[in-house]
């Protein structure tokens, strides 16, 4: 790769330097030419990057990441473009696993974190299931504090990819053990229920209306395990207000997990739970906390939930978990502007989700995001497994929660029928998608999507390639068509470290 890599830079230089005879500028080899001639210098002997932050949108291509920019300008009116595609340096990256073309979340994780390909469903680990090292570990070895930021549970995959080593990423009670002793100085996220004693009393719930309950086998308190060792504790509700109005100061070290389950979707949390705190919160406060170290720092945020809103086709829910997603970004984007010399900030996915398509062949040359801006709640969270909002066997109460919840307050013939025939599948207990979901919550998202003009080809994850962005220190390391093991790799190097 890397020898490719040199052999594409050469013949640009070549292209570059011929571009500059006919372009009348004399140019020396040592910087960039952009269109008009100018040349761009560029720092070649730049010092290592004090502070990375390592933005993940899961299950973020290009598709999700243009229609949430072309939303963010249709209806919310704004003038520019997604933070992360205003960030200057970029490129496209391949995702692939070590034993399949389409990754999961584990194994793309861990080429994220460690520069490794291993198989799906692998986190920390090789193909060989041998411990990998990791740049949170890495940046502890250099003295720095680090981060864990997520909107899923903080043993999720992706997380669980920085911080744990695991054959399973399944075993979610040994992946919170593994953070006792992975030195993080930050988490933030949900997923209490891996950290609470199996016997934890089952009188309290979660901002979303879930039971905190324990899906430990054991009696270890993983919470007071944390409190023993210096962390100050946010959990449930009371948690979620504190760590909102909370000042962190330098040593400090945080374990903040909010929800039973996944922190909700954007949609969900904006319009029925603002206590939570934001994505874009939860980031500033790490920042804020991390950064007050003087050996510097590396932060992993992951908008989790976009993945999750992309399973389940959910087009309202994908466009607003990328715009709290680039609300993380921007976080990050603000710090890096007081600190530019120091600041590394790179935004990226770690596989594109549901095959999502900008226009359908039979409705033309359109795409319309507005048609989505009335919506008010997550397909997953809301309609999909037996929630509040979900189809039960009653026709007309479902479709009033439609109209209520989806705007679907008028329906096709072509609509209706498409109900029709998903609530017969529904009652005779047929299930729909890769997972065995709801035929109906699934028409529902398709039947919206439609609307928009835009199409899924799968419910689950896809080989296409996604990309990257850059700025600050060392952004101009990270261009072209890489592999996700580059961006760990090269991210290393400018560490000064290595994975050896």
């Amino acid at each position: 790769m890397r020898k490719l890599k040199s052999i594409i830079s050469l013949s640009l230089a070549l292209l570059l330097s011929m571009s500059c005879v006919f372009a009348g500028v004399e140019w020396n080899g040592e910087g960039d030419i952009n269109v008009y001639g100018i040349v761009e210098e560029k720092n070649a002997d730049h010092a290592t990057p004090k502070n990375i932050i390592l933005l993940i949108g899961d299950g973020l291509g290009f598709s999700q990441r243009q229609i949430t920019e072309y939303y963010n300008m249709n209806v919310n009116g704004s003038k520019d473009k997604l933070v992360m595609n205003q960030l200057p340096e970029g490129g496209i990256n391949s995702t692939h696993a070590a034993n399949t073309l389409i990754v999961d979340s584990a194994a793309a994780g861990t080429a994220l974190a460690s520069g490794v390909k291993t198989n799906n469903g692998v986190v920390g680990k090789d193909a060989d299931l041998k411990d990998v090292k990791t740049l949170v570990e890495l940046a502890e070895e250099a003295g720095q504090a680090t981060g864990l930021v997520t909107t899923t549970r903080l043993t999720h995959a992706t997380p669980a990819a920085f911080a744990s080593h695991n054959e399973s990423r399944g075993n979610e009670n040994e992946i919170a053990y593994d953070y006792l002793d992975s030195g993080v100085d930050f988490f933030a996220g949900g997923g209490l229920r891996h950290f609470l004693p199996q016997d934890f009393p089952k009188d309290t719930v979660d901002y979303t209306g879930n039971t905190i309950k324990s899906k430990r086998k054991d009696d270890t308190n993983l919470v007071t395990e944390f409190e023993k060792i210096g962390y100050t504790t946010f959990t449930g509700n009371d948690g979620a207000d504190a760590f909102k109005n909370a000042k962190f100061e330098e040593g400090d070290k945080v374990f903040a997990a909010f929800t039973y389950t996944h922190l909700p979707y954007e949609i969900d949390r904006v319009n029925s739970y603002p206590e939570l705190p934001s994505i874009a919160e939860m980031t500033s406060q790490a920042i804020d906390l991390l950064s007050q170290d003087e050996d510097g720092f590396f932060l992993m945020v992951e908008g989790g939930r976009i993945d999750h809103a992309a399973h389940a086709n959910d087009l309202a829910g994908v466009i607003n978990d990328t715009l709290a997603f680039d609300a993380a970004v921007k976080e990050a984007y603000d710090f890096y502007m007081a600190n530019p010399k120091d600041t590394l900030v790179i935004v990226v996915g770690d596989h594109e989700t549901g095959g999502l398509g900008l226009g359908m062949d039979a409705q033309g040359y359109f795409v319309d995001v507005e048609s989505v801006k009335d919506v008010t709640a997550s397909i997953e969270d809301q309609l999909m497994y037996g929630n509040d909002l979900s189809y039960t066997g009653d026709k007309e109460d479902f479709l009033s929660k439609l109209a209520d919840n989806y705007d679907l307050k008028e329906l096709s013939a072509s609509e209706s029928m498409k109900l029709d025939i998903a609530m017969k599948s529904e009652d005779k207990g047929q299930t729909a998608g890769y997972y065995g979901v709801s035929p109906v919550a699934l028409t529902v998202s398709h039947i919206l999507s439609t609307r928009a003009n835009v199409h899924w080809t799968t419910t689950i994850h896809t080989g296409a390639a996604i990309p990257f962005t850059a700025i600050g220190n060392g952004a101009d390391a990270f261009n072209g068509y890489i592999d996700n093991t580059d961006i760990a790799k090269t991210l290393a190097d400018l560490m000064g470290v290595s994975f050896e």
